[in-house]
């Protein structure tokens, strides 16, 4: 049997639409909300102070032009620009790629957003997947192009996230007099942006960044649902839709989230993490960055705790959101983008990273290593 192939990163991209924003700008972009209910609106005041402590993100980036308020990119536009961005980093031309997979918190578009991220492009014929599982999405596409790859069917992919996170957040989309407080809870948290990655097939090792594992879990099999919207699994008239809420995005909070973050023998993180570790029998020495994706910086702070228990030092630990806001799926590859662009590596340097995401507890991870 052939040996399997090794997985090198050749390119990396990212895209941030527009311009930083403040947290105190994130209305003028996203609109103000002026009719909900008199208690959610008490409620937002008070609460809204405590997000800004609580999440420490100096900026956020929205598809938004701040004067018209209308949209001035989409996933697929973004996506196509963070694309660009890591062919060009890795000297490659779009024509050669080989297999496309795109990764996104949901999508409801036909045809889907691979084969319109291909025809922009202008890749004539390429294999493609999309995958839409919140923000395990991009850690998922990045499995699966991996695999496809070290098994020989394909010599290289294009992976791909992103997230126009606002459209759902804009004061605009909601139904206002339903808002309920866990329907706006989101709008201090998610932002909008894209990232990519090249991986390529190499027969033997070399210098360079090599995937060297990945790993996807879904752990909410006996637990609610704390981040949802309220659809049904066909298609509504869209007007009964908007007369009763249903497309509002919402999760829950503070104490909901944490009674379900939060098992007897840990958190649904650090079980998952150690999971991983262990399945993938993953070699911690040479740790050089975690890559957390939680947007919360308290639930952070809680989680490497139990880290160090795992031998992951906090100084490893690697976050760019309080520069760039939170994403959501592409943030992992963001991350990555990052390190590539303003660190450098060392023979034998590890990242890491892992992230629970909480419609359903869905997790996913992957370590990566640098070879001079």
């Amino acid at each position: 049997m052939k040996d399997k192939r090794h997985i090198r990163v050749t390119g990396s991209g990212t895209y941030l639409p527009g311009a930083p924003v403040s947290f105190d700008d994130i209305d003028r972009y996203l609109g103000e909300i002026t009719d909900a209910p008199a208690p959610v609106m008490k409620w937002m005041r008070r609460i809204k102070p405590l997000m800004k402590e609580m999440l420490d993100i100096t900026h956020y980036h929205y598809a938004i032009d701040p004067l018209t308020r209308e949209f001035i990119d989409d996933n697929v536009t973004m996506a196509v620009h963070a694309a660009r961005l890591a062919l060009e980093s890795a000297g490659m031309d779009a024509g050669d790629i080989e297999l496309i997979v795109y990764g996104s918190a949901h999508m409801d578009q036909m045809p889907t957003p691979t084969v319109r991220i291909q025809e922009a492009l202008g890749i004539e014929r390429c294999a493609e997947l999309s995958i839409h599982a919140n923000c395990t999405s991009a850690y998922k596409a990045l499995l699966l192009a991996g695999d496809l790859i070290r098994n020989g069917r394909y010599r290289n992919a294009l992976v791909l996230s992103s997230s126009v996170s606002s459209s759902e957040l804009r004061a605009e989309y909601y139904n206002q007099p339903l808002i309920k407080k866990e329907d706006v809870f989101l709008r201090w948290f998610l932002c909008d942006g894209a990232g990519a990655l090249l991986l390529e097939g190499r027969d033997a090792p070399e210098a360079g960044l090599f995937l060297e594992h990945a790993y996807m879990e879904s752990v909410g099999g006996k637990k609610p649902s704390p981040m949802y919207n309220r659809r049904p699994a066909y298609w509504m008239n869209p007007r009964d839709e908007f007369e009763k809420g249903y497309h509002h995005l919402a999760q829950m909070f503070q104490e909901q989230l944490r009674t379900h973050f939060h098992d007897p023998d840990g958190t649904v993180f650090f079980k998952g993490l150690k999971r991983m570790i262990d399945t993938e029998a993953i070699d911690l020495s040479g740790l050089r960055f975690f890559q957390v994706n939680l947007p919360s910086k308290h639930i952070a702070d809680l989680v490497l705790e139990e880290c160090l228990a795992l031998g992951i030092p906090a100084e490893t630990v690697y976050t760019k959101m309080s520069s760039t806001g939170y994403p959501g799926p592409p943030m992992a590859l963001i991350c990555l983008d990052t390190i590539l662009r303003e660190e450098t590596l060392n023979d034998k340097d590890l990242i890491l990273s892992f992230v629970t995401e909480v419609s359903k507890f869905m997790q996913a991870g992957y370590a990566m290593r640098y070879h001079a």
